[in-house]
C-alpha cells in the first residue's frame, strides 16, 4: 500500500462514518464530486489545503486522515501501515 492508498482508505472511512455522499462532502469543502472520487480511489494525491478542507468538512483532523502514513528520513521513503 502506498501513501495515496492509505489516505484514500482513511478518507472513505471518515466519509462513511459521517454518513454523507461524495457529492455532499464535495459541497461542504468546495470540491467537485469527481475530485472526491479520485481521492478515494487513490488516483489523485491531495494538496495540503485539500486535506485541511476535507478534515474540517468531516469534523476530523488532517492527522486522522493521514493516519498510518509516515516518512523515514534515513531511508528516504514513506512508511505506510494500518491507521492508529
Amino acid at each position: 500500500m502506498d501513501p495515496r492508498e492509505r489516505f484514500a482508505a482513511n478518507l472513505r472511512r471518515a466519509r462513511l462514518a459521517a454518513a454523507i455522499s461524495q457529492e455532499e462532502l464535495g459541497f461542504r469543502c468546495g470540491l467537485h464530486r469527481t475530485e472526491v472520487s479520485l481521492l478515494e480511489r487513490a488516483l489523485r494525491e491531495p494538496r495540503l489545503g485539500t486535506v485541511v478542507k476535507l478534515a474540517a468538512a468531516l469534523d476530523t483532523t488532517p492527522d486522522r486522515l493521514c493516519a498510518g502514513i509516515g516518512w523515514l528520513p534515513a531511508k528516504g521513503r514513506f512508511e505506510v501501515g494500518p491507521p492508529r
